[in-house]
């Protein structure tokens, strides 16, 4: 048997190596939120210092940081959202019905067509 470093139980089998992959894609992903949350703190500071001067050209250039900023949000979105997506589908059992197929399908957003 091997601790679980993160929550401090312990992992069996297949459930402890699906738990572990689990809290690694939780990790990356939190890592990639922070460090896009970091930019969006330069991008803003940047706007805002633009704003401030009122040069034109600053004033322009906004408006390519504020696209920036936007798209930077969408991101982050994203990435909470196959968080999310990920935790649920973790925390959830298959019922005894489910085919791998029909599984599939219903994690990825598609549609399943009956009969």
């Amino acid at each position: 048997m091997e601790r679980d470093s993160v929550s401090g139980g312990m992992r069996h089998g297949s459930q402890g190596d699906n738990n572990g992959k689990l809290v690694q894609n939780f990790q990356r992903s939190f890592v990639q939120v922070q460090s896009i949350l970091d930019q969006n703190r330069l991008l803003i500071n940047e706007i805002n210092q633009n704003q401030a001067s009122r040069a034109p050209a600053e004033l322009t250039r906004n408006v390519g940081l504020i696209r920036e900023l936007n798209t930077n949000i969408w991101r982050v979105v994203d990435l909470y959202a196959g968080l999310s997506a990920s935790f649920t589908g973790s925390m959830e059992p298959p019922s005894e019905g489910d085919s791998p197929a029909s599984s599939k399908a219903a994690t990825s957003g598609k549609r399943v067509r009956l009969g």
